[in-house]
């Protein structure tokens, strides 16, 4: 009798032993945030409006129609004065940049994020496990990853990835690296390194795809430290839940619509072509339909499945009736998703990428202003920082004392490529903004009565200019 009890208990003990080890494996794959740091450089490079002005006048390949255009851009970007220039630009060379202002550029921002980051979490830089760094528009031999590694002494078995070229979505990008790497290897720390330079990418020319650039991208970057160490599972805030990427590069107009190209005269910039919001609506619907599964409620997706069975019956029995069916007959399009992303979701991260793509997203997902504040306050006081918007939109979520334990935070991005990526994080402990960052000195004043700059204010006369040569330049653009 006890031989029989044995031989029964034993495979149900390894059973059990196998469900534990795999249970058990699962905890070491998280990944946490530990801590983030963004960047904010000194006062010396805010573009004021009327700095902002001197610079479009002295640009030799400016005339009045380009002018009137800039002048409509910057009015409607939702940009406001205290966003951030490279140096370069101060110095009055834009046009001619330097290899040394790029790195100059990036080292500045490595010196006091990282610094800030390293500080903070008492982490040792020979702690560190993996290192991923995405800066789009530089590449630079040693890598930038290789400068940091030089700089802070870092380990030589240390694993490094060093990105170029991903545009505004790198981040989420690198963090699908870390991710990855957390799984396959368990008690690592990782540090994710985001920032974009311009100092090298400003557009000198005249078209207007290119010009825009100017207008909307500034200086900024982000230094993340993650980690899936078990035991630091307390002392982490967020914990990723899910991650999906696409990618639309095999359609042309998605891969043209966002490039890196000459003019006609040769000049260097970036353009932002007509089938931009098309492609970018194609990619975010692409992405949404992968997410959506992996962040809503059941419940959620038994009432779309309802209502659209329902639809389609509706639609079926008019068919049947007037033995057609047109796309155009008794059916509403609309760009609004037939999801309730609320009942999943509770607070959007939102790339900055303009004004039009946050009132986009706000539309599709059918989000309240309260929703959209953090993405247009960020877009507001540093605007489109590329690949690190996403963590300042997250910044002042934290200083508005909004997340708390058990919250959900959906993070979407957009690329050139044509890309969209999204995750969705878990905050892990109530964070009531007690921590500085980069809106400490400034969350008291925002949400501020108006978001309209001054730029019109200071510029409107030009919209009034009929002939270039005569008209009357104000002495701060002379």
């Amino acid at each position: 009798m006890d031989l029989i009890t044995l031989l029964t208990l034993l495979p149900a003990l390894y059973l059990c032993f196998l469900i534990w080890n795999l249970f058990d494996q699962k905890r070491d794959q998280e990944c946490y945030i530990l801590d983030y740091q963004c960047y904010k450089p000194s006062d010396d490079r805010k573009l004021g409006t009327e700095f902002c002005g001197r610079v479009i006048k002295r640009s030799q390949s400016l005339g009045l129609d380009e002018y009137k255009f800039l002048l409509k851009a910057i009015v409607s970007s939702g940009i406001g004065e205290q966003t951030y220039a490279p140096r370069n630009v101060f110095d009055g060379r834009e046009s001619n940049p330097t290899l040394t202002d790029g790195i100059a550029e990036m080292e500045e921002f490595f010196n006091d994020s990282i610094e800030k980051l390293l500080s903070r979490t008492g982490v040792n830089p020979s702690e560190i496990d993996v290192l991923v760094v995405n800066i789009s528009m530089l590449a630079v031999l040693p890598s930038l990853s290789s400068r940091i590694i030089n700089k802070y002494k870092l380990r030589h078995d240390i694993k490094v990835y060093n990105l170029t070229g991903m545009g505004c979505s790198a981040s989420l990008i690198s963090l699908d690296i870390v991710k990855n790497i957390f799984k396959s290897q368990r008690n690592k720390l990782a540090l994710l390194v985001t920032s974009e330079s311009l100092s090298p990418n400003w557009y000198s020319g005249n078209e207007r795809s290119m010009i825009l650039a100017n207008c909307l991208f500034r200086c900024g970057g982000c230094a993340i430290l993650l980690t899936n160490k078990r035991t630091l599972k307390h002392k982490s805030m967020f914990k990723l839940k899910c991650l999906v990427r696409t990618h639309h590069g095999a359609r042309d107009e998605a891969y043209g619509c966002c490039i890196q190209k000459e003019d006609e005269q040769g000049r260097l910039g970036f353009h932002l072509g007509k089938t931009l919001p098309k492609a970018a609506t194609r990619a975010f619907i692409d992405n949404l339909r992968v997410i959506s599964p992996k962040i809503l409620p059941t419940r959620e997706l038994l009432r779309f499945f309802v209502v659209y069975l329902i639809k389609k019956i509706t639609m079926l029995g008019k068919s049947n009736n007037y033995n057609t069916l047109k796309a155009s007959s008794g059916v509403i399009t609309t760009t609004k998703s037939p999801l309730n992303f609320k009942t999943g979701v509770d607070h959007f991260c939102i790339h900055t990428g303009g004004k039009a793509v946050i009132d986009g997203i706000g539309i599709s997902l059918d989000l309240a202003e309260y929703d959209l504040e953090p993405a247009r306050m960020t877009l507001h006081r540093f605007g489109n920082t590329s690949a690190s918007s996403l963590w300042y939109v997250l910044g002042y979520m934290e200083a508005k004392k909004r997340l708390r334990k058990g919250e959900r935070v959906f993070m979407i991005s957009f690329g050139a490529g044509f890309k969209c990526n999204s995750c969705l994080w878990e905050v892990m402990r109530d964070l009531k903004g007690d921590q500085e960052n980069v809106w400490a000195d400034c969350i008291d004043n925002y949400p501020p009565k108006s978001l309209s700059n001054p730029f019109m204010e200071k510029y409107s006369w030009i919209n009034d200019v009929e002939d270039e040569s005569t008209a009357e330049i104000p002495d701060f653009l002379k």
